[in-house]
């Protein structure tokens, strides 16, 4: 398999295995008007299995989003061929318009308008709770 190298854009590696599909649904990806690549199982000395996302442009990317998904991911900005900016994600300490609140009597529930904003509680076990409820997201 050949999938060429870009010149200008953007390489989120490091991707979870069996997360670029939901990574590339959530930045809503499909949208853009450039090639973007979608690598999955790629062999990794360090991780066994992962996949990685090329986007044949730079575009801005909702941190938070990937940092939720999957907090060891690394960006890669491209120009010219070469890599000029690396960093890591984390998880971020607070997340709006991600997830929602399954909790009914929530607040968020009845005020279509309001945020869904959750808060990280526990780091190791990636807890996030919602702001107005304290109902805790189970999606993880």
């Amino acid at each position: 398999m050949n999938i060429d190298s870009i010149e200008n854009g953007i390489v989120i590696d490091h991707i979870q295995s069996k997360k670029g599909m939901e990574i590339y649904k959530a930045l809503e990806l499909d949208k853009l008007d450039c090639s973007v690549a979608i690598i999955t199982n790629a062999r990794s000395n360090k991780m066994g299995r992962k996949d990685i996302i090329k986007i044949n442009r730079s575009i801005d990317l909702n941190l938070d989003i990937l940092g939720y998904i999957d907090p060891n991911i690394t960006i890669n900005i491209i120009k010219d061929d070469k890599i000029i900016e690396k960093y890591h994600v984390e998880l971020p300490k607070e997340i709006v318009n991600i997830i929602k609140c399954k909790n009914p009597r929530c607040i968020t529930s009845t005020e279509q308008e309001l945020d869904n904003i959750f808060v990280l509680t526990d780091k190791d076990k990636k807890i996030y709770r919602c702001k107005y409820c304290d109902t805790v997201n189970d999606d993880n």
